[in-house]
């Protein structure tokens, strides 16, 4: 009698290979504190990101302390540059060993239970990345960079937020090359230059695809673009205007739990001229940001509404869906869900969806830093408000009124940009431009 062997879980093996066997960008190197340890979730998975001074390198942990199972981001760096568990005081160095344990009452003896799991960590282009499965796999595997980036003279334009959506179904927003116009409109689109999208799949594999768009957006004014896929988590549109500049849409899309996933992306230029890049290089980054934001908002709520409606079929019949149609045959036929079996979270109010504050202010530098010099300066301009009042009622002479009431007039104006950034910082206004009267 020939006993058959156990069924092999094939859905396990396939996320195995195809989510954790890989690298993902986890935060940009400049919004990471050294001071402190950062909690990030990646694949379901709670980890606290350190840095290791005596090293001189980012380390990554399971977020929970072995001995009684608290998260060690809410714990500190010590004296010793040691990642300490903010409970009982335990400390782990880089390689995870528990190297002090304060109550015990004589040395205890190095024990694998007392140590940290620890994940594999690099650091490339400006990110930092944390390897999802089996540290001693991460150097057979590339990090998943963006080659012409190592090439001089770019421009780039940075920024991130945590999306309450599936990084596939960010992804699959992201490929659409056809939404823009519509979704865009007024922001980065415009209605009147949507046309048929006849594109073509140059390449497909368990690694990815590639696509080519010939005649290119805003019916072939910019030129061809260029669209790759790298499994499971990045992409880019490659597009070279003529005369003015070649631009790059490169996305992260780095999966937390289901329906969440955080979002980077990096906006590289080549400018033909100076002048552009001046203008560009002017611009405060948390601005930036804040427009970056009102783009990300004009699909944010039906596409998180979008991903509970999933048990219908989509309907796909233009050349336009070919880079959505590629990205479902990946997950259909190669890799499989990134986090299979796991339920969507309840679907979120527009309120909820407009957050800008802990989905990114918090944790980005540039952001973070503004907003707190705009709450340092805002008392500042209202005294100055007052006291203006207060001279321009008892000030003699029409000529110093007049200059007062001018003055008057500006720190008004002042106040109120002021309250505008404010908002700004911490939540959209959930009225996408293209709606607008």
């Amino acid at each position: 009698m020939v006993i058959p062997a156990p069924a092999i879980d094939s859905a396990a093996s396939i996320r195995q290979e195809h989510w954790l066997q890989r690298w993902y960008p986890v935060a940009y190197l400049q919004d990471l504190d050294p001071r402190r340890p950062t909690a990030f979730t990646l694949l379901e998975m709670d980890l606290v990101l350190w840095w290791d001074a005596a090293g001189q390198q980012w380390c990554a942990f399971a977020d929970v302390c072995p001995h009684r199972l608290v998260p060690l981001s809410e714990g500190r760096l010590n004296e010793s540059g040691e990642l300490e568990c903010p409970y009982h005081g335990w400390s782990f160095n880089a390689q995870g060993s528990c190297t002090a344990i304060p109550q015990a009452e004589a040395a205890i003896g190095a024990n694998p239970r007392s140590s940290c799991r620890r994940y594999a960590t690099a650091s490339a282009q400006g990110l930092l990345f944390v390897f999802a499965g089996d540290p001693a796999a991460a150097a057979a595997v590339p990090l998943p960079l963006v080659p012409v980036l190592e090439e001089p003279g770019w421009l780039v334009q940075d920024t991130f937020r945590d999306l309450p959506m599936d990084a596939l179904t960010l992804l699959e927003n992201v490929l659409d090359v056809s939404h823009v116009p519509f979704t865009h409109h007024r922001t980065v689109g415009k209605r009147q230059n949507a046309a048929p999208v006849v594109a073509e799949l140059t390449s497909f594999g368990p690694e990815g695809f590639t696509a080519t768009w010939p005649e290119g957006p805003r019916r072939g004014r910019l030129g061809s673009q260029f669209t790759t896929f790298q499994a499971p988590g990045l992409m880019w549109h490659d597009l070279t205007a003529k005369g003015f500049a070649r631009f790059l849409t490169v996305v992260y899309a780095t999966p937390i739990r289901a329906g969440e996933c955080r979002l980077f992306a990096r906006f590289p230029f080549q400018f033909r001229s100076l002048l552009p890049r001046l203008l560009l290089r002017a611009r405060p980054v948390w601005l930036q940001h804040i427009g970056n934001h009102t783009v990300l908002e004009d699909d944010q709520v039906f596409l998180h509404w979008q991903e509970r409606v999933q048990s219908q079929a989509s309907f796909l019949p233009t050349s336009a869906d070919i880079y959505v149609r590629a990205l479902h045959r990946w997950v259909k036929d190669i890799a499989g869900q990134p986090c299979p079996g796991s339920a969507l979270p309840p679907r979120l109010g527009r309120v909820a969806l407009m957050d800008r504050y802990d989905s990114h202010t918090r944790h980005c530098r540039a952001c973070s830093g503004a907003l707190r010099q705009i709450r340092r300066w805002r008392p500042l301009v209202l005294v100055a408000l007052g006291v203006e009042l207060l001279l321009a009622a008892w000030l003699p002479g029409l000529p110093a009124r007049l200059t007062l009431l001018v003055l008057l007039g500006g720190s008004a104006l002042l106040l109120r940009q002021l309250n505008r950034w404010d908002r700004q910082l911490l939540r959209g206004d959930g009225h996408p431009p293209r709606n607008a009267l």
